[in-house]
């Protein structure tokens, strides 16, 4: 846990947020500023800055991330009409909280990127 990560500090309880999905690996919890119907955001308690962090010994916590991924998406009801799945590295990708986090993001047709 990093002691001034807004993220560390929702996955340890100190910071209330809509919790949609935890265990002991993961937090996921609605986005304070969707940009989407339903924009949840998928993190692992344990602190990594982005995916230029995750290392090997890592794997068993990525797949966690992402079978979180799939129970957001069955409990928002999304899987079925698709959604988008985002992480961002660095400032010029956007990413402003320095904590690995994946935007699932759906309930409406998103726009193309790039």
């Amino acid at each position: 846990m990093s002691a001034d990560c807004i993220f560390c500090k929702i996955a340890a309880g100190e910071i209330p947020a809509a919790k949609v999905y935890e265990d002991d690996q993961v937090v996921a919890f609605n986005d304070i500023a969707p940009q989407a119907p339903v924009h949840v955001l998928v993190i692992p308690r344990k602190h990594l800055a982005s995916v230029l962090d995750v290392h090997a010994d890592d794997t068993a916590m990525l797949g966690r991330l992402f079978a979180a991924v799939q129970h957001v998406a069955r409990e928002k009801g999304i899987e079925g009409s698709g959604f988008r799945v985002v992480t961002n590295t660095g400032k010029d990708s956007g990413q402003v909280v320095n904590h690995l986090h994946f935007h699932v993001m759906g309930g409406k047709t998103l726009g193309h990127l790039g």
